[in-house]
Parts: structure tokens; C-alpha cells; sequence
């Protein structure tokens, strides 16, 4: 039985009870979820090109025939297929289901960034990963509903196929999505951040309003955080720059004239007002000779810093620490652009600790044992090697192999190798 509660579990909302008994079902009875999702897969995508190519006509659903005739892939033997539909094949090449855009990867591959096919569906299943995180969180920290998160996440730029679908990365689709722009009002997923400020492209401006906005409310911040701690750091190197102004600003009740982005500067001012007494704890903060504990001096409810440090990450641990006063640092969720995997359902772990859990219904998850890989060249991975979900031992490492609905299949994560513990 999967455990999400913690002791002493406070009052539960009932939408979280939901979210909690969602999480224990999928993952106690997860072969019977993995086989459901691999048979939605096949039977959604049972008219491509590519499981045509590879054996699977007329058993497109037939999860034995996928087993035996499916190839492991990495991106390079994918580059094709995705190449003719950047270039606007609307064709089922990949998917039965129109491709919608395309994520990219932080890898690449000749020199250029991979683009991973996503579909509208995806979209709204990848939603659902974000609706179970608080949930969790709250077991551990509770009254998060009491107060706001200060969160600084910032779009990147975006282009267009020669086909004309947007090629962006996968945390810009999010944030100018529909689930995320027409949220619901939620009290424990309430943030400092204007959506203006969060979408504005100029990184300067966004994270100028963003760190001014949480400034304004720093006595109700409960929890702060960015997506990666280098982006979380980056923000900690221009406070330091730039407080000066930060803090005239809320002195005068005046924005800065260097943001010159119209919709930024109204969301702004709806809640910048002259503040004496703020403007001067802010000065009295960052002129002390150490930043050390910068964190919770400035916002001094905070009760965590919510940022991914596993990794490529992790070098920035001993800085943050240093930054924060050593408050916790929790990571909460487990993501690519290829597929959202998992979250941790034990949030408050030392990040050298730091486990995730899959949650099934995210896509088809199988696992290649690490000594294949290590023992072989890779001209030899066979398919045949490879372990479902529920099959993997505990203590073994394994690489992470992907299929999912916007239409990967067997797709080797490549970067990502796990221990599979209990």
C-alpha cells in the first residue's frame, strides 16, 4: 500500500482527498493502469505510419505484437518522421491525433534542439500532475492555504516549424496555456506574480515586477521557489543588483520607467502602493554586510524554497543553503518535455534523499537494466530487455524508456537513470 499521509495528517480538503485517493489507486494497481494506457496508446495511434512500419498493421491495441516488434528509438532515429511533420506533413505519421506543437528539449541533436510532438490531449493529462502536487505538500506543511507562494517563472522565446507549428519549450506551453492562464482560484496555489509579469518576454522586466510584487506582500509569503535553482539563484544575483530601486519604488508608490511594458506596468500598479516603513526594512536587509539568510530575513514566513535541485542542479545546493538560512529545499515533480513521469511524494527529503513515484496514467513506462546498457554496445540494446513498471527490483538502476500518447514509442529518456527503491 502506497503511503502519501504524513503523521499528524491535519484536515484534508476534500478536493485533496480526492487527489490522494487518485494517487493511491493509479500506483497500487499499476499494471493494470500501465496495460489500460498502452492499450489506449495503440488503438489511438493504430493507423500511423510508424506502427505500420515496424509490423503492428490491423493489431494496432495488441500490447504482446507492441512488445515483440516495437524498436527502443533515440531521438536520431526519430528525426525523420519528426522533420516531415515540422515541415507540415499532417499525415499519422506519429499519431493518430493532430500534432498541436512541438516542446523542445534542452538536448540536441546536430547542433539544433530536439522538438517533441505533443497533442492537445497531452496538455490537459499533463495539467493533472500540477493539480496533485499541493495535495501532497500539505500533509507535510500545512496552512499553505493561509498565505502565497513567491514563484518567478519566466517564458522563453518561441518559433514556428516551416510547417507553422510553435516549437517552444515545455514550461512556456504551460504558462501560456489555457490550464494555467484560466486557473481556477485555488487558496493553496495563490501567487505573488501577476500572469502579465510571468508572460512578458523581456527577462528583465518580468523578473523585475516579479521580485517587486513579492516584495510587497513578503509578510503573507509562505514559500518561494523557481522551477530550477540556477533560475532561483539568477533571481537572488539581481536582487542584489537592483534592490535600490526596488525599494524606491515601494517608498514613492512609483514603477520604475524602465518597465516599459504597458500590460506589466497596469497588473503592477493595482497593487503597488507607498510603503515608508517596508521600503525601509528592505534597505536596512540588503545593505547588512552578509546576504546570508537573505531569504528569510526578507520574507520571514517562508517556509521553504520550492526549486528542482537534483541533478544538474544539485551544485547550487551549498548556495542556496547559504542564501536561505538553510531552509528546506523541496522538489516536488519529475518532468521533460518528452513526458511528465512523476512527483515526490515525500517533499520535505534532503534532496540527496530525493525520490519520485510515476504516476501511471502519465504514459507507458518500461526500464532498461543500467548493466545492459554498461555491458553493451549500444548497437546491441534489444527491446526484449526491457522490465515493466511493475517488474523492476528494488536496489537494481535502470534507464528510463517512454511510450506516450502524442506518439513516442519506446523512446529512451537517455539522460535520466534510476534506482528503484521502496
Amino acid at each position: 500500500m502506497l503511503e502519501v499521509e504524513a503523521p499528524n495528517t491535519p484536515t484534508i480538503p476534500n478536493e485533496h482527498k480526492k487527489a490522494l485517493e487518485f494517487i493511491e489507486d493509479v500506483t497500487s494497481n499499476a499494471g493494470e493502469v500501465q496495460n489500460r494506457v498502452l492499450s489506449e496508446i495503440l488503438k489511438q495511434n493504430s493507423k500511423t505510419e510508424y506502427l505500420h512500419r515496424h509490423g503492428l498493421n490491423g493489431a494496432g491495441h495488441d500490447i504482446a505484437s507492441f512488445k515483440k516488434l516495437v524498436p527502443m528509438v533515440k531521438y536520431e532515429d526519430l528525426h525523420p518522421d519528426i522533420l516531415r511533420i515540422a515541415n507540415g506533413d499532417k499525415s499519422p505519421i506519429l499519431c493518430g491525433r493532430p500534432i498541436s506543437e512541438f516542446l523542445t528539449s534542452s538536448g540536441t541533436s546536430g547542433g539544433e534542439r530536439k522538438l517533441m510532438p505533443i497533442i492537445e490531449d497531452e496538455l490537459d493529462r499533463r495539467s493533472r500532475i500540477f493539480s496533485l502536487l499541493m495535495p501532497v505538500m500539505n500533509q507535510y506543511v500545512p496552512g499553505l492555504d493561509k498565505g502565497k507562494g513567491m514563484y518567478l517563472l519566466f517564458v522563453k522565446s518561441e518559433a514556428r516549424t516551416p510547417g507553422g507549428l510553435l516549437a517552444r519549450p515545455v514550461l512556456t506551453s504551460h504558462f501560456k496555456s489555457r490550464h494555467f492562464i484560466e486557473r481556477p482560484f485555488d487558496p493553496y496555489n495563490v501567487h505573488t506574480s501577476p500572469n502579465e509579469a510571468i508572460l512578458c518576454s523581456d527577462s528583465y522586466q518580468s523578473m523585475y515586477a516579479q521580485l517587486l510584487c513579492g516584495l510587497l506582500e513578503n509578510s503573507v509569503v509562505l514559500r518561494v521557489g523557481a522551477v530550477f535553482a540556477s533560475a532561483f539563484i539568477r533571481a537572488i544575483h539581481f536582487l542584489e543588483k537592483n534592490w535600490p530601486r526596488l525599494a524606491h519604488d515601494i517608498l514613492t508608490g512609483t514603477l520604475d520607467e524602465e518597465i516599459t511594458d504597458s500590460a506589466v506596468r497596469e497588473a503592477v500598479m493595482k497593487v503597488l502602493k507607498p510603503n515608508p516603513s517596508l521600503a525601509s526594512f528592505i534597505e536596512t536587509e540588503c545593505r547588512k554586510e552578509s546576504w546570508q539568510g537573505i531569504i528569510h530575513r526578507l520574507w520571514p514566513n517562508t517556509k521553504y524554497v520550492d526549486v528542482i535541485v537534483t541533478g544538474a542542479m544539485s551544485q547550487y545546493i551549498p548556495t542556496l543553503d547559504f542564501y536561505s538560512g538553510g531552509l528546506p529545499l523541496v522538489c516536488n515533480s519529475y518532468a521533460s518535455s518528452e513526458c511528465y513521469f512523476g512527483l515526490n511524494l515525500n517533499p520535505m527529503r534532503k534532496p540527496s534523499e530525493v525520490s519520485y513515484t510515476l504516476i501511471p496514467t502519465m504514459g507507458y513506462f518500461e526500464f532498461l537494466p543500467i548493466n545492459h546498457r554498461s555491458n553493451s554496445n549500444d548497437e546491441t540494446l534489444d527491446h526484449h530487455d526491457l522490465v515493466d513498471l511493475v517488474d523492476v527490483k528494488l536496489g537494481q538502476e535502470y534507464e528510463l524508456v517512454v511510450t506516450t500518447y502524442a506518439g513516442l514509442y519506446r523512446y529512451q529518456v537517455g539522460d535520466v537513470s534510476c534506482r528503484i527503491q521502496e
